[in-house]
């Protein structure tokens, strides 16, 4: 428990909060139990299951393979699977469960202030890489504080049931913290040991991840921490998540309340949550209860409170908030110890701004391919020596599939100009080599792909001025007013269309308030409504959404664009054979064009879209067959889709006019939820692929 008034005060604030947060979410979480009492195990959507089941068998989360066996030799529907190999990682625990759990208890310490010549239990941390801590904001507001404050670690009993030797370590706030009041986060540094070792290679530490499928609805957490300052203790298992919100989690839980600080663990032993909270039962003004059902007052302690649930922060919040920090590079650095799977390593952008590249000259695409087009010096990384000329497409050596007869061709999306094609090849085939060594199967040799390029003609008729992260620049101007110039372009309101579009299918509210404030007119407002919420619900930030709609309305909506495109590509396309065509972002959109039309003597073997636009209404009602279809020459088509990819929010696609459609939701990195290396190394992705080149 907080030793202070004032952390007592903020603890306080944040039940309030949460209490609150509970009320609103009543509908959902009542929802959410009437499936738990009709039996349903895990009332989540079946992607979000799909997601789980596929990370819990990655992560080896069930014991017996020869289980895992006999559910896909089931005749089960994918839901019903997927439901039960969860359902497994619930009630058929390997071995290393408990072993996996002590070390995991190791990283957890109790936090202890020194107030008035005393040492007080205040609170709980947990270690998140070799120096760096996480606990409550109520905890440790501020530099000073955390200064008066140490750790004890393995405070705790041992299996003799006697005290263990506690071992203290000082923090070192001048070195890393950060602290937000409302996610009720800190992070801080740990000085390093009396021998010089790090906190973290004493007693190892949690390795956080951005990645989605690491919790369902209806599934089993656990806490370690200390209550009430006491020695530590486990809430193992008796504790249901019941309801997620964007950026909380409440679960249903016997434990009191005072964990603040606390991991809430997966059964896979991943932190997915930080404790901050007990919900407690209040009245319809809001006013806190007893357990005797009589209103609470401050002299009735803490532990009188009705306490019904418990929230936690997200961690995939935090990670998100940690990313948009502005720091220096030695804190950069110590953020990005988090490791690989937070998405804190390229995530944290320099506190300078990059100037913008000068735009690209007016020419036409024919005039483009006569003269060059200026490099500036600070793009040189992504460009080749040769790049004064605009580059073209690759085409393959000749085929190395079925004995020349069928062809893999990749066709790329936005923001892919003044980059060299033979480095894109590259990067697609090495994605793609990752997943196909995870499935088992012969990888490819980039000289065998062709590759349409089609960035320099596409971002010379849109006239872009990017930088060299790739986001449009427009002097100082916000997303938002971004977004008002994209929409000012649009005819007939196509981009405000599919903005909101989109915005709605992420579950944005219909008929709430317009969120104008600090904004010059209803219109930035509703661009600013729709882009936070995108951004809170997806992995892209504002401005990516912003320009990647910008690019498909301009493409869908201006002739000469599309032409211009759709002639470039097929300059570099194989005219006769089986083709196997793999496509991204705006390339799905110009794939499903292009094969509307294509040559007679080419049989499109294999489809395959990834990260794309095309479920939403206002995209595909623009494309050249007008409305959902289905190409006629696809033999098959696979649709990959990440669910926090704002590109793909219309995703899975639902219309029947699509026909069939093999779609799988995977779950890419946090910040790369985007990308194409990230679909292309999925295993189920990669197996596609592999399939189709290689199949008689």
């Amino acid at each position: 428990m907080p030793a202070t008034e004032t952390a007592r005060e903020e603890l306080r604030r944040q039940a309030a909060d949460a209490a609150r947060r509970y009320g609103e979410s009543a509908t959902e979480r009542e929802r959410v139990e009437e499936r738990l009492a009709a039996g349903t195990l895990f009332p989540d959507a079946p992607e979000t299951l799909a997601v789980r089941a596929e990370r819990i068998l990655d992560r080896g989360g069930v014991s017996s393979s020869a289980v895992v066996s006999s559910i896909h030799a089931e005749v089960l529907g994918l839901p019903e699977a997927n439901e039960r190999i969860i359902n497994l990682s619930n009630e058929l625990q390997a071995w290393s469960f408990l072993p996996r759990g002590t070390r995991a208890a190791g990283t957890v310490a109790r936090i202890t202030v020194r107030h008035a010549g005393r040492e007080i239990p205040h609170g709980t941390g947990f270690l998140v890489s070799p120096r760096l801590l996480m606990t409550n904001h109520h905890v440790l507001p501020d530099e000073g504080f955390a200064g008066r404050c140490f750790l004890e670690f393995n405070a705790q009993v041992t299996i003799d049931n006697v005290p263990d030797s506690v071992i203290r370590m000082e923090f070192d706030p001048g070195t890393f913290f950060t602290a937000d009041k409302r996610l009720d986060f800190a992070l801080v540094a740990v000085a390093p040991a009396v021998d010089g070792r790090l906190p973290g290679e004493v007693f190892g530490w949690n390795r956080l991840s951005a990645q989605v499928g690491n919790l369902v609805i209806g599934e089993r957490v656990n806490i370690i921490g200390h209550p009430n300052g006491r020695l530590k203790e486990i809430a193992l298992r008796d504790n249901t998540l019941l309801v997620r919100l964007d950026e909380f989690v409440h679960y249903k839980t016997d434990t009191e309340p005072g964990n603040s600080g606390s991991p809430v663990f997966n059964d896979q032993w991943e932190v997915v949550a930080l404790h901050h909270s007990g919900v407690p039962r209040t009245d319809a003004q809001g006013r806190v209860l007893r357990k005797d059902g009589q209103l609470w007052q401050r002299g009735d302690g803490d532990e009188a409170i009705d306490w019904i649930a418990n929230e936690g922060v997200r961690i995939s919040s935090i990670l998100k908030h940690l990313a948009a920090l502005s720091l220096d590079p030695v804190r950069r650095t110590l953020l990005a110890e988090l490791g690989p799977d937070s998405s804190l390593g390229q995530g944290i952008r320099p506190v300078t701004k990059e100037a913008p590249v000068p735009p690209l000259p007016a020419q036409t695409a024919g005039a483009m391919s006569q003269r060059g087009t200026p490099v500036p010096e600070a793009a040189a990384a992504t460009v080749t020596a040769a790049a004064a000329v605009p580059a073209t497409g690759l085409r393959a050596r000749g085929s190395a599939f079925d004995s020349g007869k069928r062809h893999l061709v990749f066709l790329h999306g936005r923001s892919q100009h003044r980059k060299d094609p033979k480095a894109l090849r590259r990067e697609w085939t090495a994605g793609l080599n990752h997943g196909l060594t995870r499935a088992g199967m012969a990888t490819v040799d980039p000289a065998d792909v062709w590759f349409p390029y089609y960035g320099d003609r596409l971002a010379a008729l849109m006239g872009w001025t990017e930088a060299v992260s790739g986001a449009i620049e427009f002097g100082e101007l916000t997303a938002a007013s971004a977004a008002e110039r994209f929409a000012a372009e649009s005819p007939s309101g196509f981009y405000e269309q599919m903005l909101v579009e989109a915005a709605n299918r992420a579950g944005m509210p219909q008929d709430g308030p317009v969120a104008t404030e600090g904004f010059g007119n209803t219109l930035v407002g509703r661009f600013q409504q729709a882009l936070s919420w995108l951004a809170a619900k997806t992995d892209a930030d504002e401005w990516t959404i912003a320009t990647v709609f910008g690019d498909v309305s301009r493409y869908l909506s201006d002739r000469k664009v599309r032409d211009t495109v759709l002639d470039t590509v097929l300059e570099t396309m194989p005219t006769s054979g089986e083709l196997v065509l793999v496509t991204h972002s705006l390339g799905t959109v110009v794939g499903v064009d292009l094969i509307s039309r294509p040559p007679d003597a080419l049989d499109l073997t294999l489809l395959v879209t990834a990260g794309s636009p095309l479920g939403m209404n206002a995209v595909n009602e623009r494309l050249l067959a007008g409305g959902p279809h289905r190409p006629e020459k696809a033999r098959q088509w696979f649709n990959a889709w990440c669910p926090t990819d704002a590109v793909a929010i219309g995703c899975p696609l639902e219309d029947p006019r699509w026909g069939k459609v093999t779609q799988l939701a995977v779950a890419n990195a946090r910040d790369r939820a985007h990308n194409i290396d990230e679909y292309l190394a999925h295993r189920g992705v990669a197996n596609e692929i592999g399939g189709a080149l290689h199949q008689p």
